[in-house]
């Protein structure tokens, strides 16, 4: 039988393709939903990166409108508008305490000339200037107000000047009669931006002037520096917007990836740029992603152990069906694993499969059957074969034995008629001589004695011929119907028996009825009685007698016929019925071999029996005529 290739195990298919199916299309799903949180996530970033630039913005125009507002308000007031010194530096002193981010704040007179000065940083007497052609007076004459001029106070704070024109109030309309200008320190700002965007963290917000110029910081640091200003690729990209707000990624020339946001400040031309490293804006983005792939990992998990239990149910009866299916082809129908009769088409396999095996089991046994028979019968054929090749055989040597015995008898009865007949004439001539001599015969006793020596080897040359023919002659038997014991008495009582030797009868009372050919049967028994005779020359005892006897439940009637001489060797016992075997000087062998053939001719059987030293026994078995086998059964 061809090993069994095993092939891939059908859980592990189903746990593919059902994590196929799964987890494909959620892993794409999946993958499109975080790109698209991602997206929407940066997006919301940026957006609200520049909402806080367009809120900072908003406050630093606040914050330095608030001063301007302060100035405004201060040079409307009448008995400011008096051009009273007095008047005007109280006012200013109660500004500068107020307000302490306002450093310096001067009152110029319409020809220019400052009139009064006032500073947290100036003496008790500072200096008046001429300012008539300074860009602050000239623009607060012109315009009403001026906004700008940045710069270091004391090489320090970013600093910036306000001015604001004083109006003449009696004036139609209103006409400018000098100015009131301020100094003010922008360090509030980098304060609020610091109180936003803390040291600590890793975003940041500045305030620039589109030339360079550091207004303020979320690091005050940075601000202090005597070179304060936003690297050259951020200042490029914010100074060179042509929006009002935006933001996006700015990758710096060392790689740093930034996420910057920026929006005008109104009126001032400032801009409000805020910034920080990617990863750190993007971090709830990567966060979300993290969480999502720890999700992602658990459901693959979860769904690994599903699809296996999955797949173990589904597989369990096939497995079953697959162990029951071995055990079939072992030819084990005993013991066969119990089936699970699901309600689905696996059940209707596993019923299926059963009945099968059912079918299975009836058609083997059933073939084990025949087989058996089979077996049976080709046993019961090979005995029969055997039976008649025996019989055969049998056949074929009773064959050549009978066309040996049909030769010689041929060959016997020539020679025995060409024989017979100079013998018959040689013995009518001894009768002729013993007639003629009659009286003179006795009176010559030599002739008398080879008389006899002549009518002797007659005989025996008589004897040697009858027995040739009677063991070769092929005659059909002449059964008659004769009582056995009869049959003896008148055989013994013409038989010539030696003086020397005691003969003894011991018949059975039954006298049993044999169907027997009587001359066959006599030239048989004349045989065994002479043989007796001859091994007992001196003296012995011939006994024969009879018996019934019931063997393979048939009834025989036995003739025995015993000696008291001997005994015959073992060795040659063997061969005393084969032909033209002899131990004595003169015969011809086929006296006892013509014994078995009439016997054998009659359905009987002869055996022997013999001790050396005390006497041979031949017993003849003879079926007993059906009549005398009822008798003798009532």
């Amino acid at each position: 039988m061809a090993a069994v290739t095993r092939r891939g195990k059908l859980a592990y298919k189903i746990l593919f393709w059902f994590l196929l199916i799964s987890l494909a299309p959620m892993g794409v799903v999946g993958y499109h939903l975080v790109n698209i949180s991602q997206s929407s996530l940066r997006k919301e970033t940026l957006a609200m990166q520049e909402a806080l630039a367009v809120g900072f913005a908003d406050t630093v125009y606040k914050y330095v409108m608030n001063f301007k507002n302060v100035l405004a308000e201060t040079s409307g007031l009448e008995e400011f508008t008096g051009m009273n010194p007095v008047k005007q530096q109280q006012y200013l002193n109660r500004i500068i305490q107020v307000h302490l981010a306002i450093l310096e704040l001067s009152v110029v007179n319409a020809d220019g000339t400052e009139t009064l000065r006032t500073g947290r940083y100036l003496g008790p007497s500072p200096e008046m200037r001429q300012l008539s052609k300074d860009e602050s007076f000239v623009t607060a004459m012109s315009r009403g107000q001026y906004i700008g001029k940045l710069e270091r106070f004391q090489g320090l704070y970013p600093a910036m000047t306000l001015a604001v024109a004083i109006l003449d109030p009696k004036a139609q309309p209103p006409k400018p009669m000098g100015v009131l200008s301020a100094k003010v320190s922008l360090n509030g700002l980098s304060a609020l931006l610091s109180i936003e965007f803390p040291q600590t963290g890793k975003g940041s917000a500045a305030v620039v002037h589109p030339d360079g110029f550091l207004i303020a910081h979320s690091n005050y640091k940075e601000v202090y520096r005597p070179d304060a200003k936003l690297s050259d690729d951020i200042l490029k990209v914010v100074t060179t917007q042509t929006s009002e707000k935006g933001g996006g990624e700015i990758e710096l020339s060392g790689g740093e990836r930034l996420l910057g946001a920026y929006s005008d400040v109104k009126d001032l031309g400032w801009v409000v740029y805020i910034q920080q490293p990617v990863e750190t804006a993007y971090q709830t983005a990567a966060e979300m992603r993290r969480q999502i792939f720890r999700v992602f990992l658990w459901v693959v998990l979860f769904t690994v152990i599903l699809s296996l239990a999955v797949a173990n149910h589904i597989t369990q009866p096939v497995r079953l069906l697959r162990e029951a299916a071995d055990r079939l082809g072992r030819g084990q129908f005993e013991d066969m694993p119990e089936m699970m009769l699901t309600n689905d088409e696996i059940g209707d396999l596993a019923q299926t499969f059963l009945a099968m095996s059912d079918s299975l089991k009836e058609k083997t046994g059933e073939l084990i059957h025949a087989k058996q028979e089979l077996e049976k019968f080709t046993k019961f054929l090979e005995k029969r074969v055997e039976a008649r090749t025996r019989e055969l055989k049998a056949a074929q040597d009773e064959l050549i034995k009978k066309e040996r015995l049909a030769a010689i008898g041929q060959m016997a009865s020539v020679v025995g008629h060409e024989i017979r007949n100079p013998l018959a004439v040689i013995n009518n001539s001894i009768y002729f001589i013993k007639t003629k001599l009659g009286a003179a015969l006795d009176s010559d006793p030599k002739i008398a004695k080879h008389i006899k020596i002549i009518e002797s080897e007659i005989q025996q040359a008589n004897g040697i011929i009858n027995e040739i023919l009677t063991y070769s002659r092929q005659r059909e038997l002449k059964p008659e119907r004769v009582l056995l014991n009869s049959f003896l008495d008148e055989l013994l009582s013409v038989y010539p028996f030696p003086a020397h030797i005691k003969v003894e009868k011991a018949f059975d009372a039954a006298n049993p009825m044999v169907d027997i050919d009587p001359t066959e049967m006599q030239q048989a028994l004349r045989n065994l009685i002479g043989n007796a005779i001859e091994v007992m020359p001196a003296s012995g005892r011939v006994a024969v007698r009879t018996r019934l006897s019931e063997e393979g439940g048939a009834a025989a009637a036995v003739i025995e016929i015993a000696d008291s001489g001997p005994g015959i060797p073992q060795d040659v016992l063997d061969k005393i019925f084969t032909p033209f075997f002899t131990t004595k000087a003169r015969g011809t062998g086929l006296g006892l071999a013509v014994v078995r053939k009439v016997v054998d001719r009659h359905n009987g059987r002869v055996d022997v029996e013999s001790v050396v030293g005390r006497g041979t026994v031949f017993r003849l078995f003879l079926p007993v005529a059906q009549k005398i086998v009822n008798t003798v059964k009532s």
